[in-house]
């Protein structure tokens, strides 16, 4: 009794521990959501949180689980997830995002949870625990998404520029001004639908290693879900100041339309990303969709080396997260 009761804490500390990721995740990419609409004037930093957090929630409404079923049953094989792999995934990833936040970096929170994952597994059971599907296309992304936000951005700015060449500057100031609305509002809606996802893929893959669920299951529990999406929200409502001003001005500096043309390019591919169930980088997107909207101008409006510390950033993640997670992995068999 004794051991299946500390088994019963073990599992919920774990949960809390997903949950804060989650919460750090909505914190740390809350720029990603905000940055543009914020940086072009559309709205203030508090009403735009508050705005991004609605739609991240609203959300669990619109996507269905396929890419919580892609990091719970797809990034390992069966039965090799047990408590100490979690621990040592969700110990990564924290603390990958807590050296990108406090440094100003916007890294991906997907990928460091990923590059957990992958680094618990390794110290666990080695190369042929993994899935290597789940893992190709996952890294693929890493600069699929980035390259398809970049065309799609950089296609808007160009559409949007031909159907107002005659309006005059002021009256497009005041149309995408509106417009900015919903395209930071579809982006949250594509943030939120992504990434709180892969926290409830994680406490799937929990629960189903340690029997509170079965692997046969279509979905998780609906605790699980809900309690998700609401951590994301939350954290978002926070926001991630020091990442704000990186994205929003560092980069390229945007006016409402271009804003506009980056959101739209970036919600259109996490929209893509997670109808394929795909765990993308919101971070990736938004930069390769801000880079496409500011080389449409010329290439010397895009700040190429701050874009190229933050891709460095993207390059080291996964090794990173993976690294800090076989250590924490094996601090972790000493612990429970």
């Amino acid at each position: 009794m004794e051991t299946v009761q500390t088994a019963f804490w073990v599992v919920l500390l774990l949960v809390f521990l997903a949950l804060a990721f989650d919460f750090m995740n909505g914190f740390h990419d809350a720029a990603n959501s905000i940055a543009t609409v914020v940086s072009t004037g559309v709205l203030k930093p508090g009403q735009a949180v508050l705005f991004a957090a609605f739609f991240n929630f609203v959300a669990i409404f619109v996507f269905h689980l396929s890419v919580a079923a892609t990091v719970g049953k797809g990034i390992v094989q069966p039965g090799i997830v047990d408590t100490h792999v979690v621990f040592g995934a969700l110990i990564g990833a924290i603390t990958w995002n807590l050296l990108t936040w406090y440094y100003g970096i916007p890294s991906s929170s997907s990928h460091a949870l990923i590059g957990g994952i992958v680094g618990a597994v390794l110290a666990k059971s080695g190369a042929g625990a993994l899935v290597a599907t789940g893992i190709l296309k996952t890294v693929a992304f890493i600069f699929v998404s980035p390259l398809l936000g970049f065309l799609l951005g950089s296609l808007m700015m160009v559409s949007v520029a031909w159907a107002f060449r005659r309006a005059t500057p002021s009256r497009v100031d005041r149309w995408f001004r509106r417009m900015q609305l919903v395209s930071a509002g579809a982006y949250s809606l594509g943030h939120g639908g992504n990434d709180a996802q892969k926290t409830i893929g994680i406490i799937w893959m929990l629960l189903i290693a340690t029997g509170y669920a079965s692997a046969s299951d279509a979905a998780p529990p609906t605790w699980t879900i809900v309690s998700c999406y609401v951590a994301i929200a939350v954290g978002t409502m926070f926001g991630g100041w020091r990442i704000v001003k990186t994205m929003g001005q560092k980069i390229t500096k945007l006016k409402p339309v271009g804003g506009f043309c980056a959101e739209t390019g970036g919600a259109l591919t996490l929209f893509l990303a997670t109808g394929l169930g795909i765990p993308v980088s919101t971070t990736h997107t938004i930069t390769g969709a801000i880079v496409g909207v500011g080389s449409t101008q010329r290439a010397s409006a895009v700040r190429w080396g701050v874009a190229g510390n933050i891709v460095w950033a993207w390059i080291f993640t996964i090794p990173a997260s993976a690294f800090v997670a076989a250590i924490a992995y094996w601090v972790s068999l000493q612990l429970f």
